[in-house]
């Protein structure tokens, strides 16, 4: 005969509120099996978890049921007391009694009610718990970080100060991400390079970090602690090791003028074939672009690069792609974010009207090492003498991105402070709400109005031009209560941050999720932010959803911080809740195998049967209910504890 222990928390009025705290514990005292029933204001603060570990002993207890809040949030807390009591810590069962019932009724006598169904429920299926151990797993020391933004450059820089090894992989031919765009940082106006290169060329000279420049994963597979990856390296045409950057071939190319869009400067400026991204490039390293070097073109270039790096002889043009697969314990996701485009919305004229510029090209006009030299000047030549800035352009909207993008305020508000300075220029800045949430932010947006910048409370209908060359912005200023129609020679776009097109790919390939914005998602929003759902995976920056760039570092310095305590633990732990197959019973159909989110099963070639792989495995079922014969099994949630769960509930003692 099982001796069970119920314990029925009140969790402040949270439970109690709702439903009869000791009218449940009082009732539950009457089933059987159950020896000992309390009620306890807070069954996870120290003196809760000690009634348990003392009830244990002086009680002979077996069972142990806590009756509580979500599991999510406990269940490994009173495991955990029932292992210090001396018991298995399976032998324990959680009732959520909170989100499942006081939170979601407002009937007191009902919900107290069901309540009691619910102990009753997991004093039925507690008695079929069997003891079981968890595995451990043992963790290679080496991290991959995908992403060599200032997300993932602050964290391999955080792990290899631990002495941990790092792979950081770019697709782009220089690490840096959108900050290296910037010209300076809101709200202290620090020189967004001087504080980026300082840590772009530490990655570069650390020797625990191997740096891949156009260098993308290509393929993932393994677990937590064994993770096989395969990383496609792009060639870049030139010898890593013999190249200086002296830029001589690009001075020689046969091209005397730059003539195609450089994507550095967001196509504001122009560049040679073979070039080198921005000057303060990491690898300080030029490449050749295929797509427009008349060697590759045409064969028939008469190659003027070669002769000026004759005496290094830098340049390949035979090589090709790579694949290289290397072994990781764990990996950090800092892909970062796209820029909002603003031809999705066809009323702000951008394309079509020269003037409407996108604020990150106006972060490269703005820039000494910009296109025009810090020149803020239109594409017709002029400096602007009015400018328009629009605010949430792809944020806070129905039609494209409902959510508030973070930044957009902040970034609007120190260009309003910038384009002043460098053109004196009379500034409008049109925003639906001023948010300013972060330190020193509201001294900033004060500091602007003071300069003498214009502020408009009104979302911008329409941009269309006026007969004399400049632009008319429509908006209807809320506080006034009228439209207004502003002349001016310049409208700047205030873009939102969108997840990365490639998104649902990246996610797929990692085995973890997406939100319906498209940034991935994390274990918990508030009590494992950079954690994922996958075992071993954390998420930094942007990816994980839109943010700036204090926020973004501290992040990545979380980030960097599990993946280091995983290594230095050494393993990890896995839960017993896995599934398993019986293979005398199994079929070999193969209908569990693409029925897996977590890619557990595969199928044994010699006995052709199904074989999970308990250190993929999640525990979700899913393999459970698909399998047509019943030859899997899961614990926990083995049919005879179901099938106890579903009389208790229905029982009416």
């Amino acid at each position: 005969m099982a001796r069970i222990g119920i314990y029925v928390c009140h969790c402040g009025h949270n439970i109690a509120g709702t439903i009869d705290v000791k009218g449940v514990a009082n009732y539950a005292a009457s089933l059987p099996g159950v020896a000992v029933a309390r009620d306890y204001k807070y069954m996870c603060s120290d003196p809760g978890q000690d009634l348990i570990k003392n009830d244990i002993r002086d009680h002979q207890l077996d069972r142990i049921i806590v009756a509580a809040c979500s599991p999510s949030l406990h269940e490994a807390t009173f495991r955990n007391a029932t292992a210090q009591g001396g018991l298995n810590a399976y032998y324990f069962q959680m009732v959520n009694v909170r989100e499942h019932d006081a939170w979601v009724h407002s009937d007191k006598a009902a919900a107290t009610e069901k309540a009691k169904d619910l102990v009753r429920a997991a004093v039925y299926r507690v008695k079929l718990h069997k003891p079981l151990e968890r595995r451990r797993v043992p963790i290679r020391p080496e991290v991959l970080v995908v992403g060599g933004g200032i997300a993932g450059i602050h964290a391999s820089l955080s792990l290899a100060a631990a002495g941990k090894q790092v792979y950081l992989v770019e697709r782009e031919p220089t690490i840096g991400g959108h900050m290296a765009q910037f010209d300076k940082t809101f709200p202290t106006l620090d020189c967004a390079a001087c504080i980026l290169t300082p840590k772009m060329t530490a990655v570069r000279a650390n020797p625990n970090i191997t740096l891949w420049t156009l260098s993308e994963v290509v393929k993932v597979e393994g677990f937590v602690g064994s993770y096989q990856v395969t990383v496609r390296h792009k060639p870049r045409y030139i010898i890593d090791d013999l190249c200086v950057g002296c830029l001589e071939c690009v001075e020689a190319c046969v091209f005397k003028e730059p003539r195609f869009s450089d994507e550095f400067n967001v196509g504001l400026g122009k560049r040679k074939p073979v070039y080198m991204p921005f000057p303060q490039a990491v690898p300080q390293l030029v490449l050749i672009d295929p797509e427009t070097c008349i060697e590759f073109k045409t064969g028939k270039c008469k190659k003027t690069c070669v002769e000026a790096c004759a005496e290094r002889n830098a340049i390949d043009f035979t090589q090709k792609e790579r694949l290289e697969t290397i072994e990781v314990g764990s990996i950090i996701l800092s892909t970062g974010f796209e820029v909002f485009d603003p031809h999705r919305i066809p009323y702000y004229g951008y394309g079509v009207y020269p003037n409407v510029y996108t604020a990150l090209e106006v972060e490269r006009l703005v820039n000494a090492a910009g296109p025009t030299g810090g020149e803020v000047v239109l594409r017709d030549g002029r400096k602007p003498k009015r400018v328009g800035i629009v605010h949430c352009v792809g944020s806070r909207d129905e039609h494209t991105n409902r959510y508030c993008s973070r930044v957009c305020c902040m970034y609007s508000l120190k260009l309003a402070h910038l384009v002043k300075e460098h053109t004196d220029a009379e500034i409008f800045n049109c925003y639906i709400d001023m948010r300013t949430p972060g330190k020193t932010f509201e001294e900033f947006y004060n500091r602007v109005g003071e300069e003498g910048v214009n502020f408009v409370r009104g979302k911008v209908a329409d941009v269309y031009p006026d007969g004399d060359g400049s632009l008319v912005m429509q908006v209807e200023d809320t506080l006034l209560g009228i439209v207004r129609k502003i002349p001016v020679d310049m409208v700047v776009l205030a873009v939102g941050l969108e997840a990365h097109r490639d998104a649902d790919a990246v996610r797929r390939m990692f085995n973890i999720t997406c939100a319906s914005e498209g940034f991935f998602v994390e274990r918990h929003p508030k009590l494992a932010p950079v954690n994922t759902f996958t075992d071993g995976i954390f998420l930094a920056g942007c990816c994980q959803g839109p943010k700036d760039i204090p926020d973004t570092v501290a992040q990545a310095g979380a980030a960097a911080m599990e993946a280091a305590a995983l290594i230095d633990k050494g393993y990890v732990e896995l839960e017993p809740m896995t599934a398993s197959v019986n293979e005398e019973e199994c079929s070999g159909c193969k209908t569990c195998i693409p029925m897996c989110p977590y890619s557990a099963i595969s199928q044994k070639a010699d006995v052709k049967k199904a074989f999970i792989n308990e250190v993929l495995c999640k525990g979700c079922g899913t393999c459970v209910a698909a399998c047509p014969s019943g030859s899997i099994k899961q614990n926990l949630f083995e049919d005879e504890e179901i099938f106890e769960e579903i009389e208790g509930v229905l029982a009416y003692a």
